[in-house]
């Protein structure tokens, strides 16, 4: 190796290791707004296709035409979603403060609702053990105050540092602004930047959009449907704190199979057990006939075949995401799921392109 070709790996090594140090300052700097700055690229992800339709009708005025899309972002989605947040809150520290000051005796629920099972029923929760309604109640009433105060406690830390919140708030906004005027021009520099090859990260690039818009028309959206229409259900049978009951089973849909049913059979079986017969049946009509079926209508329609990942693979990694992420893990779990298919897919391609 002569000296010219030594200074010159050098040098590139040093470039290298300069652009990775100051990689890692901007990261630092910025991660106080991290969550705000992924949820601006995930709303440019999905309104993408609406600021392309007015930038078309606007003649071609970005600026205008990303001002208009986030208006219609800020009114059609932001507001409503705090306000409703707001009431939820609102019901989840009431029945919060209610179980801690002991007004709520969560242990009635279950009381009944062993009451209404038959008597067969009834001795296989015996011999299961969870008949011993001392240790039985102990544990509804610490997954009570969990999943309730969860909700509260996370109301105080928004109320505790209000600047914060808005801070966060605003930064997301401006940022999803410039993400939908220039989103097309930095996707396509970040993928020419991606150190491998042109038509790998043109591909990692549309597996990573793809799997976000699927993820979240598929969870958030589906989700939302199921809990709004087990609020609607919840607030005509007269139960109370709708809205918080219907965030549980948006949060539930997650889970196949039994999804919302978690919340809505609990409920139905305290209603016919309180012998409200006809609120029971409601809850148990709507559960099975349009909460439960709602997934089946509008995945297919909203999802498609975009993940191309399987059911247990959303599930684990949705739920894995959930514990390390929070709420943001709902969507960062999957898409690293679907990136690291798609990876392992291209090696396959490429292995076998070699064989041949």
């Amino acid at each position: 190796m002569d000296e010219q070709t030594r200074r010159a790996k050098i040098e590139h090594g040093g470039f290298l290791l300069f652009l990775l140090a100051i990689t890692v300052l901007l990261a630092a700097i910025a991660w106080p707004f991290l969550t705000p700055l992924f949820w601006a690229v995930l709303a440019a992800i999905m309104f993408q296709p609406l600021y392309r339709r007015v930038l078309r009708n606007m003649g071609g005025k970005r600026n205008r035409a990303a001002a208009l899309t986030l208006l219609v972002i800020t009114f059609a989605v932001v507001i409503p979603l705090m306000i409703i947040g707001t009431m939820i809150v609102d019901q989840a520290t009431g029945i919060y403060l209610a179980i801690q000051e002991e007004q709520m005796d969560a242990s009635e629920y279950f009381r009944w609702g062993y009451d209404a099972l038959p008597a067969r029923l009834q001795a296989m929760v015996d011999n299961s053990g969870y008949g011993e309604f001392d240790v039985l109640q102990q544990r509804a009433l610490e997954l009570l105050q969990q999943s309730v105060g969860m909700i509260a406690g996370k109301a105080l830390e928004i109320g505790g540092g209000v600047l914060g919140f808005v801070l966060s708030f605003a930064v997301g906004l401006y940022a999803t602004f410039f993400l939908l005027r220039d989103g097309e021009e930095l996707t396509a520099t970040v993928q020419s930047s991606l150190p491998m090859q042109p038509a790998i990260a043109e591909r990692l690039v549309a597996s990573f959009v793809a799997v976000t818009r699927a993820t979240i028309k598929g969870s958030i959206v589906v989700g939302l449907v199921q809990g709004a229409l087990g609020a609607i259900t919840f607030w005509i049978v007269g139960l109370p704190a709708a809205l918080l009951f219907g965030l549980l089973m948006a949060i539930f849909s997650l889970l196949p199979a039994v999804g919302p049913a978690i919340v809505w059979v609990p409920a139905a079986i305290y209603l016919l057990a309180t012998g409200a017969i006809w609120q029971g049946l409601v809850v148990i009509g709507s559960g099975v006939l349009v909460i439960g079926l709602a997934d089946n209508a509008l995945r297919p329609i909203l999802v498609g075949r975009d993940t191309g990942l399987p059911d247990w693979v959303i599930l684990v990694t949705t739920l894995g995401g959930i514990a390390a992420l929070g709420i943001t893990g709902i969507v960062v779990g999957p898409v690293v799921a679907g990136l690291f298919i798609a990876g392992w897919a291209i090696l396959r391609d490429q292995r076998g392109v070699a064989a041949v």
